[in-house]
Order: C-alpha cells, then structure tokens, then sequence
C-alpha cells in the first residue's frame, strides 16, 4: 500500500516540487516555476474531482533525455499555445519528461486545453517525443501510472476515471500508435 501525506491548498494553484514514494522510486514532480512558465491568461478552476485522464504526445521527433532539453521544449510548447494557438496557457495539466521527471503544466484543479469537449472534466498528460512506432520508456510510463495514482489519492480524479488517448476525442494520430497500444493494456482504458 502506498502511503504519502502531501497537503493542497485551497486556492493554491502550483505544486511546490514533491516526491511521492512508490516502491523504491519517488515521482517529482516539477513546478511551474521550473521550467519558467509563464503566468496563465483567466485559468478556468474545476471543482471536485474529474472522470477523464487524456494522454497525449508532443509529436516532438527526439523527445528530450536531459532536462534542460525537457525545459526548453516545455517553454516552446507554452509558447506555441500562447502565441500561435490563443490557449491561455499550455495546454496540458503535466508533461511527462523523458528526463524522469514530471512537469506541472496547468496543474491540478485547471481546465486544460487539449481535448475538445473533455477539457473541464480530465487530466491531459503529455509525453515529450513522437510515439507513433515506439513506446515511451518505462520510467515514462511508470511516471504517468503514478501521476494518476496520486490525482486519485488526492480528490483530483474520480476513483473509476476513464483513460482515453487524444485520437478518441478527435481526429488525431495523437498519441502515437506505440502509445496508443500501450495505454490499451492499462486497466481504466476505455473504448468509447
């Protein structure tokens, strides 16, 4: 059994860097501030917890191993939805890293902006890289598995969510098909 105390403020937006111990691996969980976000344009709050996690992936070739790498494709990343976009902020609520790490993007508690008609009821997580032909490595995926773990152990996600990748919401490669087959063998994966 898994066992961490980890408090969310109320209004509290970021998440300062926390570990969260599974096994003999701790999750990090990177903040905001980390990787130079910056400040979101009229976030929208959601109450209680949300029944959809999305996975997605950044379609970026090489993906990052380094996490200065991992920063600057963040920082793109926000720029691109900023800017060319008119996203009022990245639009993923955590970005997994292939540095080991898991970035905050919105955050928990945040509508994102990356899935048409699920964004003020889910989680987008994002992996940096380009999964089409092969899948993230195991510590990404282990990373993603124990962000959902810790989205229901703290009142963000419903206990019976439902996984989707980005391609079921709308006309999308997105996550990449080695991703795709992946996150099918998870149990909460749905086909809808």
């Amino acid at each position: 059994m898994m066992e961490a105390t980890i408090k969310f403020p109320a209004l509290a937006v970021a998440l300062l860097c926390c570990a969260l111990a599974f096994g003999s691996d701790a999750l990090t969980i990177e903040p905001r501030s980390s990787w130079g976000a910056v400040s979101a344009r009229s976030p929208l709050r959601i109450r209680g917890a949300v029944d959809y996690v999305i996975i997605h992936h950044s379609d970026n070739p090489n993906g990052c191993t380094t996490s200065e790498q991992c920063k600057r494709m963040i920082k793109a990343i926000q720029s691109d939805h900023k800017g060319r976009r008119n996203f009022s902020d990245i639009g993923y609520n955590f970005i997994v890293a292939g540095d080991g790490k898991v970035y905050e993007g919105r955050g928990f508690g945040l509508a994102g902006s990356h899935a048409p008609n699920y964004n003020r009821n889910s989680i987008g997580i994002v992996f940096i890289g380009n999964f089409e032909n092969q899948a993230p490595s195991q510590q990404m995926l282990q990373n993603a598995k124990d962000l959902i773990a810790l989205a229901k152990q703290g009142g963000h996600l419903k206990d019976d969510y439902t996984l989707l990748g980005h391609r079921q919401t709308k006309a999308t490669a997105c996550p990449g098909t080695a991703l795709y087959n992946e996150i099918k063998t998870w149990p909460k994966w749905r086909s809808i």
